[in-house]
């Protein structure tokens, strides 16, 4: 129910976009990330150029520098430069971070969501990509298994190469991406809301409860 994750309007989306000059005449894919060099943003940046030899698209780049991280405004200034010259890749920093509903509108208005990390623990927006329905590429790393399911709610990677031949097999393929996105939310649904974590509460309850039906304690 956060601001991130609620649904949105299509002109509240298109309202962000125009706001950072981005249109909506191609294929996106959109990574939301710090700058840090363990989400391997030059591994996304070089995953999407291999792509677009096949298939035009665009790519997003969003995020923010952590305040403990002295090299976080170094890998900001090497990503400015690898993309240099390239139009269709949109390095956005947030300072202060972006809010909510800009995340939000960056994801659902994408086709393929990226987190290609190097190390990463649970990777909460990788779960925010799939509950917008979006099929997510990431790094076979981590918590980022727990939620992508290889070929069932996204893809799993190991290099630039891999990611490139899943993203042109899901742009290729609107009704694959369709599908591993509804599979995706449901999996979110199922295993990382409140409700779950509730019901497992619930079962717990129910488990410590004696022959009279009285809850142990």
């Amino acid at each position: 129910m956060s601001d991130k994750n609620v649904e949105l309007l299509p002109s509240e989306i298109d309202a962000v976009l125009d706001r950072y000059g981005i249109t909506r005449d191609k294929p996106t894919i959109t990574q939301i990330s710090r700058f840090d060099r363990l989400k391997d943003l030059p591994g996304t940046i070089d995953a999407y150029k291999l792509a677009k030899k096949q298939i035009d698209c665009q790519l997003i780049l969003a995020g923010g520098v952590a305040s403990d991280d002295p090299e976080g405004m170094g890998v900001y200034q090497e990503i400015l430069k690898k993309v240099e010259g390239d139009e269709d890749i949109h390095v956005l920093i947030g300072s202060p971070p972006f809010s909510e509903i800009e995340i939000n509108a960056f994801q659902r208005a994408s086709d393929i969501i990226m987190q290609k990390s190097l190390k990463e623990g649970f990777g909460l927006v990788v779960s925010e990509g799939l509950w917008k329905g979006k099929p997510v590429i990431g790094g076979a790393t981590g918590g980022i298994p727990m939620q992508v399911l290889d070929g069932a709610t996204g893809y799993l990677v190991n290099s630039a190469e891999g990611a490139a031949h899943r993203i042109i097999s899901l742009l290729k393929n609107p009704e694959l991406a369709k599908k591993l996105g509804e599979t995706g939310k449901e999996h979110v649904r199922n295993n990382f809301l409140i409700t779950r974590q509730i019901k497992d509460y619930l079962l717990l309850m129910l488990s410590l409860e004696g022959p009279s039906g009285v809850v142990r304690s």
